[in-house]
């Protein structure tokens, strides 16, 4: 096999995104263990770690990478910035046919370029390896109560990508003194479990479902609750895991048992097409319905939580859900339900998400390349290869086929 040249590629997407798949420590673990491999970084002016940092780590940081076989970013590249004929790893946001990236894909399948989308890295066992929601849950869960002490003016927390990591976010948050709040937390995936791991950092006491329900706490308590708590069957059977993922259309929520008594939601789940959504509209104009912040981190827009009307931004993560109208106004207003669904939470932890990042690339993924990729990592993560779809993702092809019926 000849010399393979990799390239740690600029980004280019807008907001810019300052994370990086390897740091430069990282990157001088890689080429000790690959020492036949060239790493070249694309001059990048936003990249948390800077040029310099990685030129004082010996690799060259230039402005043109056409040479280089294989390009690593993090967020999709502009389509005229794909150069033909190359390997591109990164998060394509293709595989659920969003019809905002389908130019990309179709701009990928015609410069024959093979795709290997990080979110389909998969073990044998079909377990994700790869992605930012530990990062999404600890921004999410500080701009929860950021949000609560804009809305009720009781705070006032900095922006989280104004400091320094994790641990900077916790000690602002232990400083808190919290109200007797009942907070929610939805999931049992890596975005609810880092939501948790902030809580429990923080003077907040776990109750049991029972307890949340029932009972009148003198403290701020939480309460994690997964599929089995706020979905039930329509002919009132026992719940039944799998039988619920297999037939969602047999199921109905049942999540305004905690609506009546929730303060602070944080939602960590995951939502699949078909499933019931967990309230409406019209059940946020219900009387008994006592959320007052939402801090949306799964962001499904138009999807299971009613009042997510949009995703936001960093720069304005908080708007207004009216229960009234089911419109958008402002947060602060007396009965307005302040939403925070920043899509893209991680920025803000540029430093912290790179590192957790790369640490499980350097060690995942990085010697498929050079092992034959005996456990079969790239392969079932290729979307795309010699100008077509792989036979994985062949039920993209009339997403592809159709473009202009979109």
């Amino acid at each position: 096999m000849n010399q393979l040249k990799i390239a740690i590629i600029k980004e280019r997407k807008t907001p810019p995104d300052r994370r990086v798949v390897l740091s430069p420590e990282q990157l001088l673990a890689a080429k000790q263990r690959f020492p036949q491999t060239v790493f070249k970084i694309e001059a990048s002016n936003i990249r948390v770690f800077s040029d310099k940092a990685y030129q004082e780590a010996g690799f060259e940081v230039i402005h043109n990478i056409a040479d280089c076989d294989v390009m690593i970013g993090v967020k999709e590249v502009p389509e005229e910035a794909l150069i033909p004929n190359k390997t591109y790893l990164f998060f394509s946001h293709t595989i659920k046919k969003q019809a905002h990236n389908r130019s990309l894909l179709k701009a990928v399948l015609d410069k024959n370029i093979t795709l290997i989308d990080f979110e389909t890295m998969v073990n044998s066992q079909g377990k994700r390896l790869l992605g930012f929601g530990k990062y999404a849950g600890i921004v999410g869960a500080y701009n929860g109560f950021r949000t609560w002490g804009l809305k009720y003016n009781t705070w006032q927390l900095p922006r989280a990508g104004e400091l320094s990591g994790k641990r900077d976010l916790l000690n602002h948050l232990k400083k808190l003194k919290l109200p007797n709040l009942k907070l929610l937390v939805t999931g049992n995936g890596r975005v609810a479990n880092s939501v948790q791991d902030m809580l429990d950092a923080m003077p907040i006491k776990s109750v049991s479902v029972d307890a949340f329900l029932n009972k009148t706490f003198h403290e701020p308590v939480y309460c994690k609750i997964h599929v089995v708590d706020y979905y039930k069957h329509k002919a009132g059977t026992v719940f039944n895991k799998v039988h619920f993922y297999e037939n969602p259309q047999d199921y109905e929520s049942d999540f305004m048992k905690f609506a009546r008594v929730t303060d602070v939601l944080f939602t960590g789940h995951f939502y699949s097409q078909g499933a019931p959504y967990f309230y409406t509209k019209e059940d946020v104009q219900s009387s008994a319905f006592n959320i007052k912040v939402i801090a949306d981190i799964s962001c499904d827009v138009n999807g299971p939580i009613a009042t997510t009307l949009r995703s936001s931004n960093i720069e304005a993560p908080i708007y207004g859900y009216d229960p009234e109208t089911g419109k958008e106004t402002n947060f602060k207003n007396k009965n307005a339900i302040a939403v925070m669904a920043v899509s893209n939470l991680p920025c803000e932890l540029p430093k912290d998400a790179s590192l957790g990042f790369g640490e499980v690339f350097l060690q995942e993924i990085l010697p498929a390349f050079f092992n034959n990729d005996k456990d079969g990592i790239l392969q079932r993560a290729k979307i795309t290869e010699n100008g077509k779809l792989t036979p994985n993702f062949k039920h993209l092809q009339d997403f592809v086929d159709h473009q202009k019926r979109f």
